[in-house]
């Protein structure tokens, strides 16, 4: 089933939304640096019957992109989320995070906490690292800046990273759907990446600018912290294979449970989304 779009203004930014119908409770989900809303879709057809609504970040997608650095600050992309959450009237929601994603429904769920916009939250992989890690922004060179941005087509795309890390460990379906939907096409013909490689360079070397240690303390509701293979990271590399998540972040949530799920990468909503969809599902139905 394809979702239904929309677009919500949000904090001077106009925010793509995408809709699939469905009963409650609504599962509302942020996605990742460098990816958009669609990536989710493959761990969406395994929930049927929930109300699931994916977002677009700034930069992003089909959402509005303002100049870099300045717009991607890490917490905006949370007060983007909460901004929709409420323009939406979610209440209750289930607010589900990938990496960069996880972070900003932190942001978001301390922001609504009056209004219980959420009552679980679900964090991937999230990149929330050691405290002391929070001593500014980064200076220096990010790989992303070098990232191809012009393609042909989708297919394009498609045969160069199908065979190669990280791709080549990805559900095919989702390979497409990151593909399909993370191009944009040029007026002179072929196709641009929708998030253009200057904006995610921008946002990489902010993740250690803004601690949400003061948010994580206002959090009050249940909160599934998952992280990929167990090893950790304390800073945003290449090696997807290790963890960005603090060890100990469950333990600063006032409701934490902390879960390692082993055989995947930091990629593992584009690895396995029938097992992501069955933590998320587990984690709903839970007393």
């Amino acid at each position: 089933m394809l979702p239904t779009s929309r677009v919500i203004h949000a904090n001077n930014q106009q925010i793509a939304t995408y809709e699939w119908a469905g009963d409650s409770p609504t599962l509302f989900f942020a996605h990742a640096t460098g990816f958009h809303a669609r990536c989710w879709d493959q761990v969406i057809a395994h929930l049927p019957g929930y109300r699931s609504i994916a977002v677009d970040a700034r930069g992003h997608g089909k959402s509005s992109k303002p100049a870099p650095p300045e717009g991607y600050q890490w917490k905006a992309n949370g007060h983007d989320l909460a901004a929709v959450a409420e323009a939406l009237d979610l209440r209750g929601a289930v607010g589900i995070g990938h990496s960069w994603g996880g972070y900003g429904m932190v942001i978001a769920a301390a922001q609504t906490r009056a209004e219980r916009r959420f009552s679980r939250l679900i964090l991937l992989d999230a990149v929330i690292v050691p405290e002391a890690v929070y001593t500014g922004v980064q200076d220096g060179f990010h790989f992303a800046a070098k990232r191809r941005a012009d393609w042909s087509s989708p297919d394009e795309m498609i045969e160069r990273f199908k065979d190669r890390p990280p791709f080549m460990r990805w559900n095919p379906d989702v390979l497409r759907d990151y593909c399909e939907y993370g191009l944009t096409p040029k007026p002179e013909g072929g196709f641009t990446l929708a998030c253009p490689p200057a904006v995610e360079a921008s946002i990489y070397p902010q993740f250690s600018g803004m601690s949400p240690y003061a948010e994580i303390a206002a959090v009050d509701i249940p909160v599934l912290v998952v992280r990929f293979g167990g090893r950790e990271s304390s800073a945003i590399t290449a090696d997807f294979s290790a963890s960005p998540t603090v060890p100990d972040l469950a333990s600063r949530f006032s409701h934490g449970i902390d879960r390692v799920m082993d055989g995947v990468t930091h990629f593992a909503p584009m690895e396995d989304p029938a097992r992501i969809a069955q933590t998320i599902r587990d984690f709903i139905t839970e007393e």
